[in-house]
């Protein structure tokens, strides 16, 4: 299967949650100090618009995503198709509105993501990849154009993207990486799409408790525009597993580097 209209459905559904949540955010009122444990209305309620829609164009397959809402209860949750989706990642930075948030629905056919779409609201934005096909960009009405990670070559010279640190705070795979600059912002899906349009060289997740739906869309993107994504200790990334969570962590780069990634952050691992 080329899953043309896998993608095709997948973008529909993104820019129809798209549109109401550029609505919802310019009437939100900001939430400065939201925790990242901060779940909105908006949350479910763009959630509920991306499943009805992946339900209506393809009924049997199974549904994971993040949020409890009624287009989730009764749903398939496992087959050999999944559709993956967290309808803002990034809540946070929906809430103090600093517009990083991304919408996320990817499609899981047999253990491989075969299609990923990462919306920007804030920014009409949306990057998306199909098994393949290669990974594309296009913003507003523009005409989509290919993407293609870096080429750079050596960890000194990498660009880390990570989420927004404490002050004074040196994250682990910073202090392990060493790169020559580090980006920060929410939503693990534009951290990954940076990665895939080559505005950054590397994305670590070093969280020990994860899910599916903050990685999955982003992840082909990644592997579409020529770079690698792997659990940090480099072994692969599994999807659909039980109660779907993610317990690796998570190394994207733009391939050149990930073999010395895999092996600086192992030689630097916190002990537990």
């Amino acid at each position: 299967m080329d899953y043309a209209r896998e993608l095709e459905v997948a973008l529909d559904a993104a820019a129809e949650a798209s549109a109401y949540l550029r609505a919802a955010y310019e009437a939100f009122t900001p939430v400065p100090e939201a925790p990242a444990s901060i779940s909105t209305e908006a949350d479910r309620a763009s959630q509920d618009l991306i499943l009805s829609r992946l339900k209506g164009a393809y009924p049997d397959d199974a549904l994971c995503a993040e949020e409890g809402t009624d287009a989730l209860r009764g749903a398939k949750r496992d087959g050999p198709r999944l559709w993956v989706v967290d309808p803002i990642d990034g809540t946070r930075g929906f809430a103090r509105k600093n517009g990083e948030f991304s919408v996320m629905i990817g499609l899981v056919a047999n253990g491989r993501v075969v299609v990923g779409a990462v919306a920007e609201p804030a920014l009409s934005r949306v990057t998306y990849a199909r098994f393949g096909h290669g990974c594309w960009v296009r913003t507003g009405v523009s005409m989509p154009t290919a993407c293609f990670v870096t080429k750079t070559e050596s960890l000194a010279g990498a660009v880390l993207v990570q989420s927004h640190a404490k002050k004074g705070e040196t994250p682990w795979p910073v202090a392990a990486l060493k790169p020559t600059r580090v980006v920060e912002t929410y939503s693990a899906g534009v951290k990954l799409a940076m990665v895939a349009r080559g505005e950054v060289d590397l994305y670590v997740n070093s969280y020990a408790n994860f899910s599916d739906w903050d990685i999955c869309a982003g992840d082909l993107l990644v592997t579409e525009a020529g770079g690698a994504v792997t659990e940090i200790a480099g072994t692969p990334v599994r999807y659909g597993t039980p109660g779907n969570a993610q317990r690796g962590g998570l190394l994207a780069t733009n391939g050149r580097l990930h073999a010395s990634a895999v092996t600086g952050l192992r030689r630097s691992q916190p002990a537990c």
